[in-house]
């Protein structure tokens, strides 16, 4: 055997017969132009509907995160945005309709992959719509999972996550990746369905000679040979118990909340018992959106998503866009380094009126819904950024304002930020990639974007103690908050609310639920003193066994 590394994301160990995904759809070709391009261009769409009711077909069947993946990669499927424009180009360019829809969808994707962070992931999602839409105009099977003869490990550059949505875990043993990160789909749903996963190992696809594999989700290790290796899968925990209040073994409450963005994740963290909202993430209104969406626009479709959550506590993060996600109203311009550049909460600093014509429809949804509505920037980097939303804040008739903190600077200078705000909350998939300037997109920095490294826990530890000091809250709603072991030295840190992927939350409220506060502290004072992040998980480990 030989053995390759990479991040493991989701936990267990299980080997067996290696089953390759098969590569995307080669490029269609722009030639020969069609003979009618209108004839042409019609078939878009039926080849898009077609592509869309299968996935819905596949969400019915399924629940939790699974379901509101596929819907959300259906929604795609059908955008009128994709389908008029790669019927322009069909039109405008005699394009046959493959290679149109090709370049439509790339042009979204390249938007989504330059706007960086939560949405830079989505771009895999488009690429998969893409190939979908493409091998249903060539009448040919789409890329994917293979159909399984017996148990398997999964191995692929990367998996769509309507591929991943739906897995048989009787079938899949493991799911090892050449690209991805800890904050992907299929980290996330890997872990949802408990099924072992590593991803970022680079080499894998390289031995092509490879017929077994053994994987380990806990180190990140993935042991490949040329040699036929037994079936043995990951040992299955047993259903999670979690009262549905999140709290600490002796009673210290900590509230588990989920992480929505659009009303299909909604309606899949009220089944799965989230106490609230912890980060709602409304890019969704503006994306396809050529100009500003109105104000009653804006307040229908927040209402939607917050209404299930009647009665609850709902954190709205406000529009998280700039030169690095660029949206047509801004005009933002180009910019050497956007990623470092006008986005989040500066983007405000020049158009104020649009920050506060949203937080007038945040406001009116709140009250539509009867949720418990707080509000938050991001990119605040400063106590004066801080304070200069807080007072728009109030302005518009919402209570409480708080701010992201994902940016080094805002961590470091928390307790002066929490003096001018109601609460704070931790983007560690964000902060992780500033503090180590590790684009969390690229597979082979995936390590460094691991949120149990120690300088990034140091960090937090800052940012909790200025809030025990200052008796606010902290909340972390990256996708820390869903490993259920690192969980618990959040808590340990200060941490008072985690909010994460709906699949996540009852594995992480039975798992708060299992020590004692002062046992959380003492883990997570040994994983803060480790060197490494493996180490920090070992020094967690064992304080809290396992």
């Amino acid at each position: 055997m030989s053995r390759l590394t990479g991040v493991g994301v989701s936990s267990g160990r299980a080997s067996g017969p290696v089953a390759r995904v098969a590569e995307a759809l080669p490029e269609p070709p722009a030639t020969p132009a069609p003979e009618d391009p209108a004839a042409e261009a019609a078939r878009i769409r039926p080849a898009a509907d077609a592509v869309a009711e299968q996935l819905f077909g596949r969400a019915a069947r399924v629940e939790g995160d699974a379901k509101a993946v596929l819907e959300t990669t259906a929604a795609m499927a059908a955008d009128p945005a994709l389908i008029s424009q790669a019927e322009q180009l069909v039109a405008g360019r005699s394009l046959p309709a493959p290679r149109a829809v090709h370049e439509a969808a790339n042009g979204f994707a390249d938007a989504l992959r330059a706007a960086g962070g939560y949405m830079a992931e989505r771009a895999r999602d488009v690429q998969d719509v893409r190939d979908r839409i493409v091998a249903e105009l060539l009448g040919v099977t789409p890329p994917g999972v293979p159909e399984l003869s017996g148990p398997s490990v999964l191995v692929a550059r990367d998996l769509a996550p309507a591929d991943t949505a739906d897995l048989d875990p009787d079938l899949v043993l493991a799911l090892v990746t050449e690209e991805g990160g800890p904050t992907s789909h299929t980290a996330i749903l890997a872990r949802a369905l408990g099924i072992p996963a590593v991803v970022a190992v680079r080499g894998v696809l390289a031995a092509t000679d490879a017929v077994g594999a053994s994987v380990d989700g806990d180190t990140g290790t993935v042991e490949i040979s040329d040699q036929p290796v037994t079936a043995r899968a990951a040992e299955r925990a047993a259903a999670v118990e979690w009262s549905g209040t999140g709290a600490t073994a002796d009673g210290h409450p900590v509230k588990v909340l989920a992480n929505v963005g659009s009303a299909a994740d909604a309606r899949a963290a009220v089944g799965t018992g989230a106490q609230g909202v912890g980060l709602f993430r409304t890019e969704f209104c503006y994306l396809a959106a050529s100009d500003e969406p109105s104000v009653e626009t804006q307040r229908a479709a927040y209402a939607e998503v917050l209404t299930p959550f009647a009665g609850k506590p709902v954190v709205v993060r406000t529009l998280d866009a700039g030169a690095d996600k660029p949206l047509a109203f801004l005009d933002m311009g180009v910019e050497p380094n956007p990623a470092l550049g006008v986005r989040g909460v500066r983007v405000s600093f020049d158009r104020p009126d649009v920050l506060d014509r949203q937080l007038e429809a945040i406001a009116g949804a709140a009250a539509d819904s009867g949720v418990e509505v707080s509000v938050m920037a991001p990119m605040v980097a400063t106590a004066d950024e801080a304070a200069w939303f807080a007072a728009r804040v109030r302005a518009a008739g919402l209570q409480r304002a708080g701010v992201m903190i994902e940016v080094p600077a805002a961590a470091l200078s928390t307790a002066e930020i929490l003096a001018a705000v109601d609460f704070v909350s931790i983007g560690t998939n964000d902060l992780a990639q500033y503090v180590f300037a590790a684009d969390r997109m690229t597979g082979a920095l995936a390590e460094l974007n691991d949120p149990w490294q120690p300088a990034l826990l140091r960090l937090l530890d800052i940012v909790g103690r200025a809030g025990a000091e200052l008796g606010k809250p902290v909340g972390v709603c990256g996708e820390a908050a869903a490993d259920p072991r690192l969980a618990g030295v959040l808590a340990g840190l200060g941490v008072t609310s985690l909010s994460m992927g709906a699949s996540a939350v009852p594995a992480v409220g039975a798992a708060l639920a299992g020590h004692p506060l002062a046992a959380f502290r003492q883990a997570a004072q040994a994983a803060l003193a480790a060197p490494t992040s493996a180490r920090a998980r070992e020094a967690a480990n064992a304080v809290l066994g396992g």
